[in-house]
């Protein structure tokens, strides 16, 4: 049985160390673990380098009045690759910071999906043992932002060498991160250190932003619709113009529906000297091309109906959060979190879908980031926060008197309560039977040592009358009426005189007796 533990066990690792299914990431050998290292580096740069240059290709081929040449088409695929990793160019010594969303978000998914497939290969089996395959992802993107710089220089279109090596390292790291963190999950580490609230209101954020961007999207959708003649007009009558100005709407899509978003938000968007915005419009040029074709002329008096979208934005994010806990207090922690996410989101989505475009009448694009991140934060808070607070569950209330809610006391606290209160009872029955005797008492003690002056008088008008009342009527009195005969002094002076007025009458009503 030793042995066979032995040989289940390996060597300097305690058992139960790694999952089930996977075996540790030093069983592959050195060869293969370097060809793997090298796939997932190497993949997503000579994809996207050729994805790029493929888009090139495509454009000269269909433009009118160019001239084909492979190696032009391969040196300007540089710029272009790190125009994918949003690094600023310079044509012609003018800056061009507006590049399109959609190859960044390209190359981010073929970073990521390289990256989990070589912790598949590798059999890592923490996330600590893919460190290594991150660094060598991220070391190849700085090498060859680096190398396209260098032979850029003193070319037409060309790049800042420390920009072109650092931010295309920093955006592929960060994509790898997310395709390891695919395959092992959010490390245990942060998990318990989050807090749980803090954890469901980021997926909160992450839905309200996602659900932002798609009201940008509809209101982006329904104002080409409406503005066809004018998008069909911005095209060219040429196949090739056409299909350019086509792929550059394509490309630049993803900064239109960013633009739509802070539109429908409220903060709005400019170009140049156009500024579009809910409340208020300022006009000036816009470029020809079909994606900016449905933006108005002037402004219109029903867009503030528009507002209902963020509003009901909020509402889905308070309605997800409603059940996350019963007291409406750590709910409304959870959307305030979430409230946080959108507002980080809307500031790097802005920064990164504006920038510089030339030195020209179009330039800058921008979103207002700053009031943006605000606006969108009270979006989801305040409408979220109302939801999130009337629509869950509430803990019943406490009750008027009371300062604090005792807890429930278990089986032996209740049993040794309930005896305390048992011996209560029967010290408060002794308490009140010796009370009632030492009353008792007291009254005979008065009784016996308070002479009574009408005593004898009663007693001979008693025997008078021939009545045979009790000797100690006037003690069952005061027994039965817990009173001192002292306390109705009156009562006792009037009596005499009713037993002196009837023996009166009685002397009377005697010798006529005896006469008869």
């Amino acid at each position: 049985m030793v042995g066979d533990m032995q040989v289940l066990t390996s060597p300097g690792r305690p058992a139960g160390d790694e999952p089930v299914g996977d075996s540790p990431d030093q069983d592959v050998p050195q060869a293969p673990r370097l060809r793997v290292l090298l796939v997932a580096a190497l993949g997503p740069l000579v994809t996207g380098y050729a994805a790029v240059a493929t888009l090139l290709t495509l454009v000269t081929l269909t433009a009118q009045h160019a001239i084909f040449s492979a190696g032009g088409v391969l040196l300007s695929a540089g710029p272009g690759w790190l125009a994918a990793y949003q690094v600023e160019l310079g044509i012609g010594g003018h800056p061009l910071g507006m590049l399109p969303l959609l190859p960044t978000i390209g190359v981010v998914l073929l970073v990521a999906r390289a990256a989990a497939k070589a912790v598949r290969r590798l059999r890592c089996a923490r996330l600590r043992h893919a460190v290594p395959l991150i660094a060598t992802i991220s070391g190849a993107h700085l090498l060859f932002g680096l190398v396209i710089s260098l032979l850029s220089t003193g070319e037409p279109v060309r790049a800042n060498v420390a920009l072109a090596a650092v931010v295309p390292a920093v955006i592929s790291g960060l994509a790898a991160t997310a395709g390891v963190l695919r395959r092992f999950g959010m490390p245990q580490v942060l998990i318990e250190r989050l807090d749980p609230l803090a954890l469901r209101g980021l997926r909160a954020g992450l839905l309200g932003l996602f659900a932002l961007l798609a009201a940008g999207a509809l209101t982006l959708t329904a104002a080409t619709a409406l503005s066809a003649r004018t998008v069909s007009s911005l095209f060219e009558p040429s196949f090739g113009g056409s299909f350019g100005l086509f792929l550059l709407s394509v490309l630049y899509l993803p900064n239109a529906v960013v633009a739509a978003m802070s539109f429908v938000s409220g903060p709005g968007f400019s170009i140049g000297s156009l500024n579009v915005h809910l409340v208020g419009y300022r006009g000036g040029s816009v470029p020809g091309v079909p994606l900016l074709g449905g933006i108005p002329e002037h402004a219109a008096s029903w867009w503030p109906v528009l507002l209902v979208l963020p509003l009901a934005v909020g509402v889905l994010v308070g309605w997800s959060v409603r059940a996350v806990d019963e007291d409406p207090a750590a709910r409304l922690r959870a959307v305030v979190v979430a409230g946080a996410v959108v507002g980080f989101g809307c500031v790097l989505l802005g920064t990164l879908a504006g920038g510089r475009l030339g030195d020209g009448p179009f330039d800058p694009v921008s979103v207002p980031v700053g009031v943006a991140s605000i606006v969108a934060f009270c979006w989801i808070v305040i409408p979220a926060g109302f939801v999130a607070f009337f629509a869950g569950a509430h803990s019943p209330m406490r009750p008027v008197g009371s300062l604090e809610v005792e807890d429930e006391p278990d089986s032996e606290t209740a049993e040794s309560e309930e005896a305390e209160s048992d011996e209560d009872v029967a010290d408060a029955d002794e308490a009140e039977e010796s009370g009632d005797s030492d009353e008792e008492s007291e009254a005979d003690s008065d009784s016996a040592e308070e002479p009574d002056e009408t005593e004898d008088f009663d007693a001979e008008a008693d025997a008078e009358l021939g009545l045979d009342l009790p000797e100690d009527e006037s003690e069952t009195e005061v027994a039965a009426t817990g009173d001192k005969p002292e306390d109705k002094p009156e009562t006792l002076a009037e009596e005499p005189k009713a037993v002196t007025e009837s023996t009166e009458d009685s002397g009377d009503a005697k010798p006529a007796e005896d006469d008869r």
